[in-house]
């Protein structure tokens, strides 16, 4: 593989920033802009002890990504309380998915993690009663097309996007990890089933859950290589690092990787996930977890495609992370990610319909 961008190195060891000169800096921090990682790279220099290393212009460049982190936390652990009070007469356990997981949950990952909206987790079964009761404090459907309700309403794994009126914030919520329409649809009873419990955040709100360790690896896995847009995938690959290094220090976690993942049906995640981290973040990971599931991966000249498209993908989102087949590669990938959610005729009627007849809408995801 050809040398790696200057990001990647220094989220695989910070000292490697130590040395760098003027156009390495400028370069590093474009390439951290660009992927979302300005306050992530921020907390690394810092818990590295590197900081007073950093060249002063470089520093007052963090030290905002700084300001910008800490300001989202807050607002994400505010936002958190207003959707907890909201639910909290449905008797539902508030079960946190992605980013806001990782914030709340108190995980490194969740520091300097910054993002666009709040993901959550409910029973198909009550998907009305939690749509209507964020209605009535404030939060409003997107997606009003015809055709976009029904995408989401019967295919999805989640209800259309909200947005709160006032404060403009968004809502995911789903009621699975995959679509209904994908191949792969592993039990979402399994994870709430396993859900691990938080503090509350407020006595009058519901219990605020997190997915399992497990499941929060295999879910992070299944968001990064069942989609088709990787805008992210630099950052998405870091959480699964990062959630990898804390959780494998947990007695077993190794051990029972391989089992939950074949009991989800998301062994083929699994492997893209620790593949990747392994060659692109040299996550420490045994090799006999490797070894269990190696049989999950493609056949070798389906793997070498994966490869080339993949180790594209997941560079930093920055013109000098890209070759010529870059594009190609986010292309494919993006085929690949709408074929893995929908059979071939729905997907062929979805794609028709989004290009052609109602190409000005907002995009689904």
């Amino acid at each position: 593989m050809k040398t790696l961008p200057v990001l990647l190195r220094v989220l695989r060891d910070p000292a490697a920033a130590v040395g760098l000169d003027a156009a390495g800096w400028d370069l590093l921090l474009r390439q951290a802009l660009n992927a979302d990682m300005s306050a992530i790279l921020l907390v690394l220099l810092e818990d590295a002890g590197l900081l007073e290393q950093v060249p002063k212009a470089a520093r007052s460049h963090l030290e905002w990504a700084r300001m910008t982190g800490e300001r989202h936390a807050r607002a994400v652990r505010y936002e958190v309380l207003q959707i907890g009070r909201a639910l909290s007469g449905l008797g539902l356990p508030l079960i946190l998915l992605k980013g806001s997981a990782y914030a709340l949950a108190g995980l490194a990952a969740g520091r300097g993690r910054l993002f666009s909206d709040i993901d959550i987790l409910v029973p198909k079964a009550q998907l009305g009663e939690v749509e209507a009761a964020l209605m009535l404090h404030g939060w409003a459907g997107t997606h009003q097309d015809a055709y976009d309700q029904r995408y989401y309403r019967e295919w999805m794994h989640e209800l259309p996007p909200m947005e709160h009126l006032r404060r403009g914030n968004v809502i995911d919520v789903h009621h699975a990890i995959l679509p209904e329409t994908a191949a792969v649809r592993p039990d979402p009873a399994k994870l709430r089933a396993a859900a691990v419990a938080l503090p509350a955040l407020d006595p009058g709100m519901p219990p605020l859950h997190v997915l399992a360790p497990h499941d929060m690896v295999l879910h992070c896995a299944v968001h990064l290589f069942s989609e088709g847009e990787f805008s992210h995938g630099t950052r998405n690959l870091f959480d699964l690092h990062r959630l990898l290094l804390e959780f494998g220090r947990q007695d077993g976690f190794w051990d029972g990787l391989p089992a939950r993942a074949r009991a989800l049906e998301l062994g083929r995640p699994l492997f893209y996930a620790l593949r990747y981290c392994r060659r692109l973040l040299g996550t420490p990971i045994p090799d006999t977890v490797l070894r269990a599931t190696a049989a999950e991966g493609p056949a070798q000249p389906l793997r070498a495609l994966m490869d080339s498209l993949f180790l594209r993908a997941l560079l930093p989102a920055h013109p000098s992370c890209a070759d010529a087949f870059a594009p190609l590669a986010h292309g494919l990938l993006y085929i690949r990610g709408n074929w893995l959610r929908m059979p071939f005729f729905m997907l062929t009627r979805h794609l028709f319909h989004k290009a052609f007849l109602s190409p000005d809408a907002k995009p689904v995801h």
